[in-house]
């Protein structure tokens, strides 16, 4: 009983440490390129080693993270190669699931999309996890119905790898002066009207009016992993 209950502690503490690392480096506070010391994550973090080198191999299969040979682990650096393949790789692979899903979606499938849709309009923006958490569940919701498991599998990971990248378009003028909720609702009803040209249409003007407002960004940005 003692090992079970040592397991699931265990368990928790390195779910616990993926989500603070992973939240510290979508939103920069953990700098592209930079080498993860673990001494410094145990101090920072008030956890173990085990751990931190737990969660980090996760976050390198999220593509957040990514392991030196025998050097330990740094930040995935970014790149404008980096997110234009991100951006294409998305407007293909979510609009194929996106309209897959619109021929396969059920009356089921099209409730659980509005009360996605719904508890997204009253997130608040400013709790992080909880708009994140909200955001990703309408979006692959969107495409949950496209019958192909291997597909679902490459947009989650797009979708985790794009995060950052969105959440540094948010300081342009360009994207602060968006109605996002609106994009949300244009692609939305179009889904449900299972106008797959109008629904495919509307989420890929959702992404590269992100695109747009990153480049204005980055290109100004003290980063220098951003080429």
């Amino acid at each position: 009983m003692n090992e079970i209950i040592l397991e699931q502690e265990g368990k928790t503490a390195i779910n616990r440490v993926y989500h603070q690392l992973r939240t510290m480096i979508i939103k920069c506070e953990l700098s592209p390129g930079e080498k993860l010391k673990i001494e410094s994550l145990k101090n920072r973090l008030d956890i173990g080693a085990s751990p931190i080198r737990e969660a980090l191999s996760l976050l390198t299969s999220d593509g957040l993270v990514n392991r030196l040979d025998q050097r330990g682990f740094i930040v995935a650096p970014i790149s404008r190669a980096n997110f234009d393949e991100i951006l294409m790789l998305r407007c293909q692979l979510d609009v194929l699931a996106l309209q897959q899903s619109i021929e396969f979606g059920d009356q089921q499938w099209e409730e659980k999309l509005v009360i996605l849709h719904h508890r997204l309009n009253r997130a608040d923006p400013s709790d992080f996890e909880t708009w994140e958490n909200t955001h990703k569940s309408f979006h692959m919701g969107l495409i949950s119905q496209c019958n192909s498991p291997i597909l679902l599998r490459y947009c989650n990971q797009l979708y985790d790898q794009n995060i950052r990248y969105r959440f540094l378009a948010e300081e342009s003028v360009d994207y602060q002066n968006r109605k996002v909720s609106d994009e949300h609702g244009e692609i939305l009803q179009a889904t449900l009207d299972r106008n797959a040209s109008v629904a495919s249409d509307s989420l890929i003007k959702h992404y590269k009016r992100t695109g747009k407002g990153l480049v204005s960004v980055l290109e100004k940005s003290r980063l220098h992993a951003w080429i």
